[in-house]
């Protein structure tokens, strides 16, 4: 329990760092997080977030990670591509980039973005 108060704390005192190294634009995170922006900006001078403010922003900023693949299951991987494409199992770029668009006015729908 320890730990993670220590980590909290951690946090706490370099958020703006954290904040400055991530890579979304802070009109985003201020956004994301329901806080009015001037009052934002004085929480992050005085580093006074509650956590459950940085708990919002935290999962804002954090990228999605990645599954932790061997080397074994990522060569795995790249042979059945090769096998897929040599197969013509593919994808036409067109009807993928369609898709992608369709996916992506949906979410903004959903979500009043933009």
């Amino acid at each position: 329990m320890i730990a993670e108060i220590e980590k909290y704390i951690e946090i706490q005192n370099n958020i703006d760092e954290i904040l400055k190294n991530s890579p979304f634009k802070m009109s985003y995170i201020i956004e994301k997080s329901g806080i009015k922006k001037p009052t934002f900006f004085k929480k992050l001078k005085e580093k006074r977030f509650t956590p459950e403010e940085l708990l919002v922003i935290s999962k804002t900023i954090e990228l999605k990670q990645w599954r932790n693949e061997t080397k074994e299951e990522i060569l795995e991987s790249l042979k059945r591509s090769e096998k897929d494409f040599k197969n013509g199992r593919v994808h036409d770029y067109k009807d993928v980039m369609e898709a992608t668009r369709l996916r992506l006015e949906k979410y903004r729908n959903e979500n009043k973005l933009l």
